[in-house]
């Protein structure tokens, strides 16, 4: 459990208290349990759709689609504490920097943001929100709207969490050292293993929208392969801000193709 409590105390900002182990090894065995993380995840956020869709109107109030979607936007967010946003927006300030590869990965590591990382992040959060609108249910609307964003909701970080997965096991560490370099050195594939047979056994969970749960799935995997490869022929390897860049527009992706009708 402390390899679970580990990694679940690192990607996320729950109020929990537990003395976990921080070694490089300790964070290497965690990896196993990301999609498990990315499940916790998604009961946060259909908790959210559940308490505004569902609680609120038993007390004559309601939420408008636009400012509910806002509000899981807010919730997904706040649960990791934008890490893997802040990872998103260093990643495109060097990959859009159009500079050789030691430069790129010098403004990565930068504390500052430029006006790349600042309008990929923008346009992110833009498309997250919008495609939240799209399947938002209004009210009076049927069950299966409803559910149609929760399974899209709670999917959306598991599935995500396998590419993260995908990008640690099976591409290189493009730096010497770094906070991401020991999920690479201490993974391993068979934490790739269980980390899809995870998400396997999470997919029934959209047992109404089978069709998006799997093309969802398929789709994350093609995009996370193809990314990290060109993100590899850029830098040599990855970081761990491209972990978290992967991580957030496969999020994205799951959420587009839930919007596909």
């Amino acid at each position: 459990m402390n390899s679970f409590f580990t990694g679940l105390l690192f990607l996320t900002r729950l109020p929990i208290k537990y003395d976990a182990e921080w070694t490089p090894a300790a964070r290497g065995r965690s990896v196993k349990y990301f999609a498990l993380i990315g499940a916790v995840l998604g009961i946060i956020n259909v908790f959210a759709a559940f308490f505004l869709l569902l609680v609120l109107p038993v007390f004559n109030l309601s939420i408008p689609p636009l400012a509910g979607a806002f509000l899981l936007l807010l919730v997904n967010i706040a649960s990791t504490g934008a890490l893997h946003c802040d990872g998103y927006t260093d990643t495109m300030d060097g990959l859009l920097s159009g500079r050789e590869k030691s430069r790129m990965l010098e403004i990565m590591k930068d504390s500052h943001v430029g006006a790349h990382g600042v309008t990929s992040l923008i346009m992110l959060l833009l498309g997250k929100y919008s495609v939240i609108v799209s399947i938002y249910p209004s009210a009076g609307a049927s069950v299966t709207e409803f559910y149609t964003l929760g399974s899209a909701l709670f999917l959306m970080p598991v599935i995500a969490r396998l590419s993260m997965v995908l990008g640690i096991t099976l591409f290189p560490y493009a730096r010497r050292e770094g906070l991401g370099k020991a999920f690479a050195d201490y993974a391993g594939k068979k934490s790739l293993f269980w980390v899809f047979i995870t998400v396997l056994v999470f997919l029934p969970a959209a047992y109404a929208n089978m069709y998006h749960a799997a093309a969802a799935l398929l789709g994350v995997i093609v995009f996370a392969l193809l990314f990290c490869r060109h993100v590899t022929a850029k830098l040599g390897g990855l970081t761990g801000d491209v972990y978290g860049a992967v991580t957030e527009l496969s999020e994205l992706l799951v959420l587009l193709i839930f919007a596909v009708h």
